[in-house]
């Protein structure tokens, strides 16, 4: 389902099966010095085209889901609507794509309710293959057959978007 012409190298309709599935485990974050504190569920899902099983840490409060809900989940390279590939100048496409003053020019994340930033460390791989993902210790993994995750790389930061 990934376009060859944009940055998305994963995306999927999910259903959502379980959200702390082992009891509530939702936790109080502060974020660095910030004040703001904000609960963090897990969610676990199952996608509806490629039969990829998704266990995510997210912020119920700003993603509010319940078991059955049905959402779309893509992963990207860059928010870059064109992938963010460097111009023929060198220029970097990706800069200044999002920025909270609301200057940046407009991408991938105008067009979903959830947004977050992490980076590929670990493959596993078997009877089923698992990409594994964290964001300042929050986690994603998904599992599933390889040939859906050929564009997601070990190692590279990937953005996370979710709409319902």
């Amino acid at each position: 389902m990934a376009s060859t012409s944009s940055s998305i190298v994963f995306d999927d309709i999910f259903t959502t099966d379980a959200i702390d599935k082992d009891g509530k485990n939702s936790i109080e974050v502060r974020v660095y010095s910030c004040a703001t504190l904000f609960t963090l569920s897990r969610l676990y899902a199952h996608s509806k085209n490629y039969g990829m099983d998704l266990t995510l840490d997210y912020n119920i409060e700003l993603f509010p889901l319940v078991n059955g809900d049905s959402f779309a989940m893509a992963l990207a390279s860059s928010l870059s609507r064109d992938g963010g590939a460097p111009t023929a100048d060198g220029e970097d496409k990706d800069r200044d794509v999002w920025r909270p003053d609301g200057k940046g020019r407009r991408g991938l994340e105008e067009d979903y309710d959830y947004v977050m930033y992490e980076k590929v460390y670990k493959f596993d791989t078997g009877s089923s293959d698992i990409a594994y993902a964290s964001f300042g210790g929050l986690l994603l993994s998904i599992t599933g057959s390889y040939r859906h995750l050929t564009n997601v790389v070990l190692g590279d930061p990937v953005y996370v978007l979710l709409r319902k």
